[in-house]
């Protein structure tokens, strides 16, 4: 910790301010991955509570093993984007079992390219100067998070028949809800403690939002649904009935490797396995790029020290969560939060992992945290990590688009693999376009060409039926 410049009471804190920002995957996993609209290809679906146990399970264990294996304060939870896929893509082509099946060989290829070293030289191949637009992106990429999570940012109904895909506010171009208006002020008093420099600003400001909407959830009952009844989006800052219970694990080991390929064809399982495997290699490799640089831990190339043991680790988490039917466990950006409260250590992973074990028995006592009240951190941590453009040459027009280019794609097509990959692509190119095809490290043509690829998959599949 004192190598790093940081103390116990700040590993404390960033522990728990990262738990807090994370802690809506518990809520939000279920929902993406169980239930009755998310039925397989035999008409199966998992239970809401069995998806929320064993998500709050595999977010502990492998955030707990990340601290302690690769001490950077990093947590990792059930990625979104795998999530998504598995849910709309994947399983209603085979059963669950099948679809986690899939979600285990990805995360064995992972770790097999970490344990290698590829992965590892890959992300030492990647130039300075698009690790520091990675970072910037995913600034960008986390505040846009907390924008749509709050509502402050809202999709228009049906946006193909207009030309404006979103707008601000439920109700057109307003803030028309008091969940949202709860947003707008987390933000003003997060950044007015940030500008105090007080110690745990963005904790307290948690703590103080969530009180404030406690105290309004009495007295107005906005309930759920933010975007149709004006109430909050996703937990609802009431009071619970009880504190918690037992969680049902039953569905840790429910899992069929190979059973995708019995399914579906083998081709069709391939490609699915590929698109799983670049989501998951990029996603994490350019979360840690963007978390390394804010946290001051990387060198001045953007390289992190002992990254190869991080990426085994990290990879492990798609085979631990396909296991456990939670989905695919990867390095949260959210973390960043918990970065800028001070944490520099994988003690602070260790003080989320444990909230988290916590959280499977006491799921009633942490979901009274509306995302509302959470969302300002992930806005004011995204101002701070944009700072990383200061680190781009924009004056050179072969190095400020691939750059911006990946700074501006995650936010908008909601990936960081996508970002980076379009950064990828467009650097090599212009690179090629410039005479400097030969500074290329040969890894970044690689990658490159994979990417393109990766994008069109879908027509390459259609193609082979």
């Amino acid at each position: 910790m004192s190598e790093r410049g940081s103390t116990l009471s700040r590993e404390v804190r960033g522990g728990l301010v990262t738990f807090f920002t994370m802690a809506y995957i518990v809520v939000l996993n279920p929902i993406i991955l169980g239930g009755e609209h998310n039925t397989d290809a035999d008409g199966h679906f998992l239970q809401l509570d069995q998806v929320a146990a064993v998500t709050a399970l595999v977010a502990g264990v492998m955030s707990i093993l990340f601290g302690v294996i690769a001490n950077y304060p990093f947590a990792l939870a059930a990625g979104l984007g795998i999530n998504s896929l598995l849910a709309v893509t994947i399983a209603p082509q085979m059963s669950w079992p099948a679809a986690m099946g899939l979600v285990v060989i990805d995360g064995i290829i992972i770790v097999v390219l970490a344990a290698t070293g590829f992965r590892t030289a890959v992300f030492n191949a990647v130039p300075a100067e698009l690790k520091a637009a990675i970072a910037a992106g995913i600034g960008c990429f986390i505040a846009f998070v907390g924008l749509v999570d709050a509502g402050f940012v809202h999709r228009i109904p049906d946006a193909a028949n207009t030309t404006v895909p979103v707008q601000l506010g439920a109700e057109g171009n307003s803030i028309s809800t008091v969940p949202t208006l709860i947003f707008v002020v987390g933000v003003l008093l997060m950044a007015a403690l940030v500008v105090w420099r007080v110690p745990g600003g963005l904790l307290l400001g948690i703590v103080i939002m969530t009180v404030v909407s406690v105290i309004l959830e009495s007295i107005f009952h906005f309930g759920s649904g933010a975007t149709e009844k004006g109430g909050w989006s996703l937990s609802v800052p009431d009071l619970p009935d009880g504190v918690g219970g037992l969680p049902d694990l039953s569905l840790v080991g429910e899992v069929d490797i190979f059973g995708a390929f019995s399914q579906i064809s083998v081709f069709a399982a391939c490609v699915l396995v590929f698109a799983l495997v670049l989501s998951n290699f990029f996603d994490a490799m350019g979360t840690m790029t963007g978390l390394g640089r804010e946290a001051g831990v990387a060198d001045k190339d953007g390289n992190l020290p002992g990254i190869g043991r991080a990426l085994i680790v990290e990879g492990s988490g798609a085979v631990i969560g396909g296991a456990a039917s939670s989905s695919s466990n990867t390095v949260f950006v959210e973390s960043a939060s918990g970065i800028a409260e001070g944490a520099r250590t994988g003690f602070a992973n260790v003080v989320t992992g444990l909230l988290f074990l916590a959280a499977m028995f006491l799921t009633p006592l942490y979901s009274i945290i509306p995302l509302e009240a959470v969302a300002p951190s992930l806005v004011v941590v995204g101002a701070m990590m944009i700072a990383q453009v200061r680190n781009i040459d924009f004056t050179r027009f072969d190095i400020a688009l691939p750059s911006f280019l990946t700074i501006v794609t995650m936010p908008f097509t909601y990936s960081i693999a996508n970002g980076i990959g379009v950064g990828f692509i467009s650097w090599v190119v212009l690179a090629a376009a410039s005479g400097k095809a030969r500074t290329v490290h040969p890894l970044l043509w690689l990658v490159a060409a994979v990417f393109v690829l990766y994008f069109v998959r879908e027509p390459i599949s259609n193609l082979f039926g």
